[in-house]
């Protein structure tokens, strides 16, 4: 009953997924491959993150 009022923890971390995603993208315009590569790994990171969280939602 009280479950509706839980907050989704992977609504944040899709967020910020999006986000490092964008600014990956622009660097990537700007030629700045370095700063590309580095946020890259860091949505790559956090998209990790969300996946651990849905497979442990999907195991209860």
């Amino acid at each position: 009953m009280f479950g509706l009022f839980k907050s989704d923890p992977t609504k944040k971390l899709e967020q910020e997924y999006s986000k490092l995603l964008e600014k990956a993208m622009n660097a990537q315009r700007n030629g700045d491959i370095e700063l590309y590569g580095n946020l890259s790994h860091e949505a790559e990171e956090v998209l990790k993150k969300i996946d651990k969280i849905k497979a442990a939602d999907a195991k209860s």
